[in-house]
This record gives structure tokens, sequence and C-alpha cells, in this order.
């Protein structure tokens, strides 16, 4: 598909933190035009979720969602914007399209996919005078789509929704439709840049680069705690005890060391701010785990402070996974340097030096 952007310059931009103009707007140029050259559709559904992916979009700026949704991406249904609703909606705006280009659509959804009850715990119309459940809709749709973009971690991992005891039997969509290629896009909610920037990867060059949980690797590939601004505290084995206090907060519940996304670099807002930056902690909304993991409490037997030199070799066995031998790693590594940990007097620096 014709387009003056190379991948590289793309990737580049999806990467560059907050500028004056979003990466929206610095895109917006390039997907019109693959849109005018006859880009794939976008059917955008909607299952156990709090709407608030949709709503985070509305945030995009430079151009607006207005400008986005009708000229920047070809949306042919979003249940909150669309004209359409009821069965008009479901036979015109959803299934006809699906119907007519196989292969050749993208689906969005967004919120969890309720099983239990033969997915009665959610419908979304009627055929033949049956109700049509939302797990059945995105099987019906979802195999004929080009690729699935699950927007959200509720649409990604399951989420809130899909929390125990789970009566409803919320899963992700990667677990009801296993033939179609699908795109997690976690977060609670995701950053609209997220979003935009994978609909436009897909639009300008197709599929993009996916980490080991179906996430794009230019949005996901980042620890929070790698450029987050207490860093330095954290080095310093300088720990927050309540709220408000300077310091890392990694006590206090903060999952910045295992949580993977670029929001302490993009920020949110237009770039104004994001949840460390407004004294909040991290609680890692970008994981499979989330929200099963204490909030604002310290991970168990996580290892900070002075007392970590005995217990690095512990973390491994406790998160589990590449999040875990990456903050063994960073933590080793500053211990061995002598960067965390109680620090020395002058009288055993110097018989070091003298050894």
């Amino acid at each position: 598909m014709p387009t003056k952007l190379n991948r590289r310059d793309f990737l580049k931009a999806c990467a560059g933190s907050a500028a004056a103009i979003s990466l929206t707007g610095y895109l917006a140029p390039f997907m019109k035009e693959a849109v005018a050259a006859g880009a794939p559709q976008v059917i955008w559904l909607q299952g156990a979720s709090c709407t608030g992916c949709s709503i985070s979009l509305l945030n995009t700026v430079h151009p607006d969602i207005q400008k986005v949704l009708t000229e920047v991406i070809s949306v042919t249904y979003h249940p909150n914007i669309s004209a359409a609703a009821g069965d008009l909606a479901l036979q015109e705006g959803i299934l006809k399209i699906a119907n007519e280009n196989p292969g050749k659509f993208y689906l969005v959804v967004e919120g969890s996919v309720p099983t239990e009850a033969d997915g009665l715990y959610c419908t979304v119309g009627e055929e033949n005078g049956q109700p049509i459940t939302f797990v059945d809709l995105v099987k019906r749709v979802g195999s004929q789509a080009a690729g699935i973009l699950s927007f959200g971690t509720c649409s990604a991992f399951g989420g809130v929704p899909a929390t125990p005891p789970n009566p409803t039997g919320c899963k992700p969509v990667s677990d009801i439709v296993k033939d179609t290629p699908v795109i997690n896009v976690p977060g609670c909610p995701p950053h609209p840049d997220w979003m935009v920037g994978t609909i436009a990867h897909i639009l300008l060059y197709g599929m993009p680069e996916l980490d080991s949980f179906g996430r794009p690797t230019m949005f996901f590939n980042k620890i929070i705690h790698d450029n987050c601004e207490r860093r330095q505290y954290f080095d310093n084995a300088i720990f927050a005890k309540t709220f408000g206090e300077m310091g890392c907060m990694l006590e206090l519940g903060c999952k910045g060391p295992f949580a993977h996304c670029d929001s302490s670099t993009r920020g949110w807002n237009n770039g104004t701010n994001w949840c460390v930056r407004s004294g909040a902690v991290c609680i890692g909304c970008t994981e499979p785990q989330f929200p099963a993991w204490p909030m604002y409490e310290r991970l168990p037997e996580l290892p900070i402070g002075p007392a970590t030199t005995a217990t690095v070799d512990q973390i491994g066995g406790v998160l589990g996974g590449l999040a875990a031998v990456g903050i063994a790693g960073h933590l080793g590594g500053n211990i061995l340097t002598g960067r965390i940990g109680p620090k020395k007097a002058e009288h055993e620096v110097e018989k070091e030096g003298e050894a």
C-alpha cells in the first residue's frame, strides 16, 4: 500500500515521548492516504466493559476524535458513536460487512467475553426470535476478520470482569477465537496513542511485532520503572512509607518494575501527567495478572532496601517470567555496584583499596 512514511520512521514516532503534536496528528496524513487507497474497514464491538477504552480514545488530540473516526480510521461501526442502533446496526453495520468482506476488515473488541449460561449474561440483539450472545457475535465476526485488536486489559487478558469468582465466566478474546490473529493492547484504560498507533500500523504495514503476551512491542517493550521519575530513590534504597512522601513507592504497592508500557515517557492527557507523577502508584494494569494482585501492598517477599543483598535470588520464585528476570537483574546489578544496600564505613572502603 503506497505511503511516504517508512516503517522505521513510524516506529520512531511511536517510541517518541509527548510533543506539541500528538502521535495521531503525526500519523494522520499517512493514515488518510491509506484509507483513501482502500485500507481495511474496522468494526468495533463492546462486551463486559466499562467503556473506559472508548472514553480514553476520545482524548485523542490534533486531530480530534471526530476527524480520526471519519477521516483517518475507517470505523464502520462503534456502539457509542454510530448513528445506527439495534437490529439495523447489527445486520447492516456488523454482520453484512463481515459476511461480504471476509478477511478484508479488522475487528476491535473492548471488554471481556462472558461465556457462562451459554453466553446469556451478555446479549447484543436477536435473530429469528432468538438472542444473539456476545460470545457468538465475537466468534462469527472474529472468524471472518483479517485480525482482531483486543483493546483494554479486559479484552486482552480478562481484566476486572474475569476476577475470581467470575460467575459470568468472562474470558479474553484470544480464548474465544483461535484461528484469527489477535493483537492485545492492554491498559485500564489503554493510552489513545496505543490504540490509534496499532490501527495505523495495520493500515500502513500490516500486523506489528508482538511480545509473548501478544502486545505490540512498539508500545509495550519498556518497563515503567526504567524511566520513572522516582527511579533514583529506588537506586539509593529510599522508599516512601506513606503517600505524599518522597521516595520510591515500591513499599506502597507500585508495580512499575514489572509493568510493560511507555506511560512514564509518553504521559497522558496530551503528555500532561501520568500515574506516578500524580502521586499514585503504578497498578500494573497492562499485565495479565491485573487486577488479581494487591493494589496497594508490596508484593510478598519482594526484596528491597538493605535486605536485598541476601534475597535477590528469591525474586524469580516470587514473580516468575521475564518481569522477574528483569527486576532481579536490575537489583543484582545495583547491589554489585554498591548502589543498593548498606553504606560501607570509610575504614572498610580504605581496607578494600589496600587489598
